[in-house]
């Protein structure tokens, strides 16, 4: 197993990382194991020292670790520091919530004296994406750290930089040894710690193979599990949108992360009196986009993460012609060093199309003309998927009328699919299940453990 940092813009190796063997790991689950019966006797404000001092610490070095994800992955260097700052907001949102979101709850319309009382459950195994190396391991260690789990995360094995770098800034914020544990590890080192009796659950952001084989053992071991998988989020404009805001936030939900976003708009579902107008601005502002160097704040689109990646995303693309689809913009490489992929719009993807049902990772729009709302709706839900999606429509009302008939996890009017730390992530369908961020992501992995004290009367009141 190769765990290298190859930088994207360049595809040269910056450096490299020895995996850990099996009997490594397996000895990190039990230090991470021994660690929770300590962790979980921590009070809240023990835990909330130790998140606040990260967040603070995050902030403070916005700049080296945005310029370590623009190095391991190729995001442009400005939403990496977006990124960064973003970490620091959702361990604030835990650090000062968590005590609430976790209160005991009394049990109301009973004839009782009873209540819910949340607890930890153990050491938590993440396997984590590369796409947002710093965020998606902040909204799955964050929330469980402050609930007094201890967690172990095997991060992507083409981001080691971050990987390594959230660890050390983990042990910098005082957090007690092996309650955050980093596993460069294989794959099949993974299925052994889920097996582990020891690992009471385990969360993973990626593709829909690794998510149903996760769940599949984790099921099989009886452990809890939470799947964020792809998405290919309809983007549906409606005639009374505003085609000129609509149309700059088309690109930038497109673009966002060079399209290398579960939630990043992917299928623009037009209705057709606003579909020649939409398409002419749309192509007129994708084209303009940037390509470069993602060091550079100039820079509009950065590379896609990997070569291997481009190479995926051109095959993909590819076929959709092969299969008749029609190419407005791009469609191909361009000729220089780097895993750069062309601004690309398709139209004519039929469901025939083997990509149809795809998950397209990179600047490649996908548009679809309908004849009216109704057809817009139908058409969004026709897909394997249901992560997130949005609608485009001046009239409130109606938009949330289309919202709550769309088959997703998110919608949001006029605004692309995006998140925040108060807000529930997740999807539905093949995006898996399971809520991160807000106070459902706290619940997932905690036990809701009633407490019954006996009949409802004035002694025990």
């Amino acid at each position: 197993m190769t765990i290298a940092s190859i930088n994207p813009a360049t595809n040269q190796t910056l450096q490299t990382f020895t995996p850990l063997s099996e009997d490594a790991a397996l000895n990190a689950v039990a230090q991470a194991h021994d660690a929770y019966g300590k962790w979980r006797q921590t009070t809240f404000r023990e835990r909330q020292k130790v998140l606040l001092t990260f967040a603070a610490k995050l902030r403070q070095q916005t700049d080296e670790f945005a310029r370590l994800i623009t190095l391991d992955m190729g995001k442009r260097i400005s939403e990496s520091r977006r990124e960064i700052e973003y970490c620091a907001e959702i361990a604030e949102f835990y650090a000062n919530g968590a005590e609430t979101f976790l209160a005991d709850q009394p049990m109301e319309n009973v004839e009782a004296n009873a209540y819910i009382h949340f607890e930890p459950i153990g050491a938590l195994l993440g396997v984590m994406p590369w796409n947002f190396p710093f965020y998606q391991v902040t909204r799955f260690a964050a929330p469980n750290i402050m609930a007094g789990n201890t967690v172990m995360v095997k991060h992507a094995s083409n981001v080691p930089q971050c990987a390594e770098a959230i660890s050390q800034l983990f042990a910098q914020s005082e957090l007690p040894e092996a309650v955050y544990t980093n596993l460069f590890i294989s794959t099949e080192t993974v299925e052994s710690i889920i097996s582990d009796s020891r690992v009471q659950g385990v969360s993973l952001t990626g593709s829909e193979k690794a998510g149903a084989a996760v769940a599949a053992l984790a099921g099989k071991n009886l452990k809890r599990s939470v799947l964020e998988l792809g998405g290919n989020d309809p983007f549906i404009v409606l005639e009374d949108a505003d085609l000129e805001k609509t149309i700059e936030l088309a690109v930038a939900g497109r673009i966002v992360n060079a399209g290398q976003s579960c939630v990043a708009a992917k299928r623009f579902i037009l209705v057709e009196a606003v579909a020649d107008a939409f398409i002419e601005g749309f192509k007129r502002a994708m084209s303009s986009l940037k390509l470069g160097d993602p060091l550079d704040d100039d820079t509009t689109l950065s590379p896609l993460s990997t070569e291997d990646a481009a190479v995926k995303l051109h095959k993909q693309v590819q076929s959709a012609i092969d299969a008749g689809a029609t190419v407005l913009l791009g469609g191909d490489r361009p000729d220089c060093q780097g895993a750069f992929f062309n601004p690309t719009i398709l139209t004519g993807v039929t469901p025939d199309s083997p990509t149809f049902d795809q998950e397209l990772f990179g600047p490649v729009a996908t548009i679809y003309v309908v004849k009216d709302e109704a057809a817009a709706i139908e058409l969004a839900n026709r897909s394997s998927y249901g992560l997130g999606g949005s609608v485009y429509t001046k009239d409130v009302e109606r938009g949330r009328r289309v919202a709550e008939q769309i088959e997703t996890g998110m919608v949001f009017l006029n605004q692309p699919t995006n998140s925040q730390a108060e807000l529930p992530f997740g999807g539905i369908k093949n995006s898996g299940y399971g809520r991160e961020l807000s106070h459902l992501g706290i619940l997932e992995f905690v036990n809701k453990k009633l407490i019954h004290l006996g009949p409802m009367n004035e002694e025990n009141d």
